[in-house]
C-alpha cells in the first residue's frame, strides 16, 4: 500500500519539508494573485482615449462632462486615473501634478505587492536547500560511524538522499519564485509608465495644448497628428530630392548629346 504524499516528502526532505512547504505555498499563492491582477488588468482596454486622440481640439466643458460620465463606470487603472484628474480640473496644474503623483504611487505599490517577499522566499529556498545538504552528510557520516564492518550502498543512500532531494526542492521553489518576480516587476514598472505618460497628455490637454494626446504616439492618432505630420514632411522631402535628381540627370544627359 502507497504511503500519503506527505509521508513521502518527510521521508525524502526530513526536518525541511515543512519549510520548504511553506515558501512553496505561498510562492504560488502570490503568483497566482499577479497573474490574475495582470490578466484582469489587460483585458480591460481604454478605447475612450483611442478616441479621444483622433480629436484635434482642447478640452471644453462639454468633453469633460462626458468624460467624467464615461470614467465613473471604468475599472482600469488609467480610467480611475483620469477621472480623478477631471475631477481636480479647477486646481492648478501644479497641484494636479502632485496629486497625479501620489495617486501613481500608490498605484505602483498595488501593482508591485507581494513581489518582494516572491524574492525573499527566491533567496531563502536554496539555504534552505543547502541546510538540508549538511543535515543529510551529518546523517550520513553518522550512519557510517556506527558500522564497524565495510561500507554499503545503503548505509550512504539515506544521507546522500535527504542532502540531493532538498537542494533539488529548494531549486525547483526558488527558480519560478525570481523568475516571476522579476518579470511581474518589469510589467508593473511598465504599466505605470505608459499610465504616467498618458495622465501626463492628459494634464496638458486640459490645460488647452490641441496636440497634447499625440506625443509620443506610436500609431497614427489623428489628421494633424504630429506623427502623421512628420511622416509627411518627411515623404514631401524625398519626393522633392527624387525630383531634383531625375531633372540634373536629364540635363546631363541632354548636354551630352549636344556635344
Amino acid at each position: 500500500m502507497s504511503q500519503p504524499l506527505y509521508l513521502q516528502l518527510s521521508e525524502q526532505l526530513g526536518y525541511l519539508t515543512w519549510p520548504l512547504f511553506i515558501c512553496a505555498f505561498l510562492a504560488l499563492l502570490i503568483i497566482l494573485e499577479r497573474l490574475a491582477l495582470l490578466g484582469n488588468e489587460l483585458l480591460k482596454r481604454d478605447v475612450w482615449l483611442t478616441e479621444l486622440r483622433q480629436q484635434t481640439r482642447s478640452a471644453t466643458p462639454e468633453q469633460r462632462q462626458q468624460l467624467i460620465t464615461l470614467l465613473s463606470k471604468g475599472r482600469s487603472m488609467l480610467a480611475k486615473g483620469t477621472a480623478l484628474l477631471l475631477s481636480q480640473y479647477d486646481q492648478p496644474r501644479s497641484m494636479r501634478e502632485e496629486i497625479l503623483n501620489l495617486w501613481l504611487l500608490k498605484q505602483k505599490e498595488k501593482l508591485q505587492s507581494g513581489l518582494k517577499v516572491l524574492q525573499i522566499i527566491g533567496v531563502i529556498t536554496p539555504l534552505l536547500g543547502l541546510l538540508g545538504t549538511v543535515l543529510g552528510l551529518i546523517e550520513m557520516f553518522s550512519q557510517l560511524g556506527l558500522s564497524d564492518g565495510p561500507v554499503t550502498p545503503s548505509q550512504l543512500a539515506k544521507g546522500l538522499g535527504l542532502a540531493m532531494n532538498t537542494t533539488a526542492a529548494g531549486l525547483i521553489i526558488a527558480v519560478p519564485a525570481i523568475t516571476m518576480a522579476h518579470l511581474l516587476s518589469l510589467w508593473a514598472e511598465k504599466r505605470c509608465n505608459r499610465i504616467a505618460h498618458a495622465l501626463n497628455q492628459m494634464n496638458l490637454w486640459l490645460d488647452g495644448f490641441d496636440q497634447a494626446l499625440n506625443i509620443g504616439c506610436d500609431t497614427p492618432c489623428g489628421a494633424n497628428a504630429p506623427c502623421l505630420k512628420g511622416n509627411a514632411l518627411n515623404q514631401n522631402a524625398v519626393n522633392i530630392t527624387t525630383e531634383a535628381t531625375a531633372s540634373i540627370a536629364a540635363t546631363a544627359t541632354l548636354a551630352e548629346s549636344n556635344r
